[in-house]
């Protein structure tokens, strides 16, 4: 118990890179409500999140036991390219990618419309 081993600060007058990449408070709250309604319509049952230096992942999973559905990736090193959002399928294809996460949700969104009868 006598090791102490101390956390990693960044400097605060420092432009080196961030040591990693993570969701705001917003973004995460608009993904976690996604995936809430997604859990509520029994189309997902399981998720992860992976924060690494250069991309942060939410990974939606149907069941916990296979490949994720869905990825979410956030990569801020593309918003000035292609859009730091992209929206990746079970196979690895890029489904949708953009600066807006809620352009790159859509799709996603989409599935919980149902048609209603009168």
């Amino acid at each position: 118990m006598s090791n102490i081993t101390p956390f990693p600060r960044s400097h605060s007058g420092s432009t080196a890179a961030p040591t990693q990449t993570g969701f705001d408070r917003l973004e995460l709250s608009r993904i976690m409500d996604l995936y809430g309604r997604m859990v509520s319509a029994g189309q997902w049952r399981d998720y992860a999140i992976d924060f690494n230096r250069d991309v942060a992942i939410f990974s939606a999973f149907r069941r916990a036991a296979e490949r994720p559905e869905f990825r979410i990736e956030k990569r801020p090193s593309l918003r000035h390219r292609q859009g730091m959002w992209a929206l990746i399928g079970e196979t690895g294809a890029v489904l949708r990618r953009g600066q807006e996460l809620a352009g790159v949700l859509a799709p996603v969104e989409r599935r919980l419309l149902k048609i209603v009868e009168d």
